[in-house]
């Protein structure tokens, strides 16, 4: 049987549609799903139960209606084993061998081909080391890149680098005062710099209004000021680029807030023509029904964080035209979003509903939030190191390179699986473990499949004359892999995909435990079902951008 487990869904919904219709009933909202539990089948659904007040029957007795109705029908005899109603829902089971035949038909729906989506994440700061802070953004961003290419979008990247304010006018001063005459600074004497700054400034209350001068003459286009500038934003791409390859992530392109500042006047100039703006000491700002105002300009006349994400809103538009822009920034930018999305809608740019801001929470150490200020941030590639130490403690082979790979999945998977919105503790603990969800614990499964084809002498092949309960359970599990690439995709969540590949390897290493492979009838069965888990493992596991090993 060729069909795929969608497919199957589909046919039921088609075939559902046409006995509600026989009945000359039209029922809105119903839907054929997974059950949540497995003894009731492989789809469920709620038609008879929203079918029975506009008929004005029972919907228990609807549900056996619908039963027989669609055990007439032979698009449905073909797929389904049996039907069975609990109440008023219809509990569906397939028949195994469409099932089966359904492993080999696992290609991903197309749902977003012809549409181009924008999306917005790492945006790490210049002059500061790439720190642990800036792992969700780019993590989770580069994860709903990959996911939503593989379900036919075009995808855009777009590294929002945050290379322009008043922190440089600080770095400046602290460089002239502090660090003049060094010729080898490096991103960790400017992150030195700046806490120094601080530290200073809070004795010597100048130091805060000379910054203020300094980048006032910065945004004028002194020259001098200009250069140093560019020199603090050459080190810090140098140092992104070399995270970047540690972490196997791609931006296809890196416009800084820099960049937008030629395009603000304009920017300003059409706000203004629109009528949404109003005067308010001194100052020009967008006022909302139900938010606070934005501020636009300044009464000095400088522009703003809102006025420069306005204007990478209209280059976004005017330069690819995208269906769909998501902002993969922290939670604590959400009133921000909400009034540019709301700007962006009220100047024609957009509609509401094609700028999503996934607002992910912080990671934080147990003593509470990490801040560059104060010195307490911790950088990345100091917790990959910690990370690939621990990694080599646990593997049987010292090989470093395996090491790092286990270590920098364990440290992404342990961000993607938890809802973006929440913080995140960071517990080397749960991060490392072979067990449960755990990068490292999906890695050791497909490690263990690897070994087991190695100890075997046969072809693997997908027929079958019984399986086991675990192995049919493992299966539904399987097949339901484009599905969930797809809601992950439209939930704008990789964690949806990270915990069904933890339940699908549990479900794997349930029927592992339980069976024999290697030597017993039904080996090249139980190979095939074990690459297929493999396959699913690692084509979720690059999704989320990590790569798996073949040994551990």
């Amino acid at each position: 049987m060729g069909h795929g487990y969608i497919d199957s869904q589909k046919i039921l919904n088609e075939a559902i549609g046409k006995v509600l219709r026989s009945w000359g009933v039209e029922v809105n909202g119903w839907e054929v799903v997974h059950p949540k539990l497995e003894k009731f089948g492989d789809w469920t659904t709620n038609a008879a139960l929203l079918a029975a007040k506009p008929l004005g029957k029972s919907p228990t007795e609807l549900a056996l209606n619908l039963k027989t109705d669609l055990e007439k029908m032979e698009e449905v005899v073909k797929i389904v084993d049996k039907i069975e109603t609990t109440g008023p829902y219809l509990n569906i089971t397939l028949k195994q061998e469409m099932l089966i035949g359904a492993l080999q038909k696992m290609e991903i729906p197309q749902v977003g081909e012809g549409k181009t989506v924008v999306i917005d994440y790492s945006a790490p700061n210049i002059a500061k080391p790439f720190g642990i802070g800036h792992l969700r953004s780019t993590n989770i961003g580069q994860a709903l890149y990959n996911l939503y290419s593989v379900v036919g979008w075009k995808c855009i990247g777009d590294n929002h680098l945050g290379d322009w304010g008043t922190q440089f006018g600080k770095l400046i001063v602290a460089i002239e005062k502090w660090g003049e005459g060094d010729e080898e600074l490096t991103i960790e004497k400017l992150e030195k710099l700046y806490v120094k700054f601080h530290a200073e400034a809070q004795i010597d209350d100048t130091l805060i209004e000379r910054a203020r001068e300094k980048f006032a003459a910065l945004e004028k286009g002194d020259e001098e000021v200009k250069k140093m500038w560019q020199r603090c934003v050459d080190i810090s791409l140098l140092e992104f680029e070399r995270v970047y390859k540690v972490l196997g992530v791609k931006i296809d392109y890196a416009y800084g807030e820099a960049f937008y500042q030629p395009l603000l006047n304009e920017v300003i100039e059409e706000v203004k023509k629109k009528g949404i703006t109003t005067e308010s000491q001194g100052a020009t700002i967008v006022e909302f029904t139900k938010m606070p105002p934005a501020l636009l300009v300044k009464s000095n006349g400088a522009t703003t964080y809102f006025t420069r994400d306005l204007a990478t809103l209209k280059f976004r538009k005017e330069t690819w035209n995208p269906d769909l822009v998501i902002y993969e920034v922290g939670a604590d930018q959400q009133l921000h979003f909400e009034q540019v999305f709301e700007t962006g809608q009220m100047m024609g740019w957009f509609d509401k509903t094609q700028l999503n801001h996934v607002a992910h929470g912080l990671i934080r150490w147990a003593d509470g939030k990490f801040s560059t200020r104060e010195g307490k941030t911790i950088h990345l590639m100091e917790v990959i190191e910690r990370a690939t130490e621990e990694a080599l403690t646990m593997a049987e082979d010292k090989d470093r390179s395996i090491a790092q790979k286990v270590a920098i999945g364990a440290i992404k998977f342990a961000d993607l699986a938890q809802d973006p919105k929440k913080d995140i503790i960071f517990d080397w603990k749960k991060i490392m473990s072979l067990e449960g969800n755990s990068g490292p614990y999906l890695m050791y499964t497909v490690a263990r499949i690897n070994s087991l084809v190695s100890k075997s002498s046969q072809s693997p092949n997908e027929k079958v004359d019984k399986p086991a309960v675990e192995e049919m359970s493992l299966i539904r599990y399987i097949n339901q892999w484009p599905e969930k690439v797809v809601e992950a995709s439209d939930r704008l969540s990789p964690a949806v995909l990270a915990e069904y590949l933890v339940e699908t390897a549990q479900k794997f290493n349930e029927f592992y435990n339980k069976y024999r492979i290697v030597g017993q009838p039904e080996e090249s069965w139980r190979l095939y079902l074990s690459l297929k888990t493999a396959e699913v493992i690692k084509k979720g596991l690059a999704l989320l951008g990590i790569e798996t090993v073949e040994r551990m």
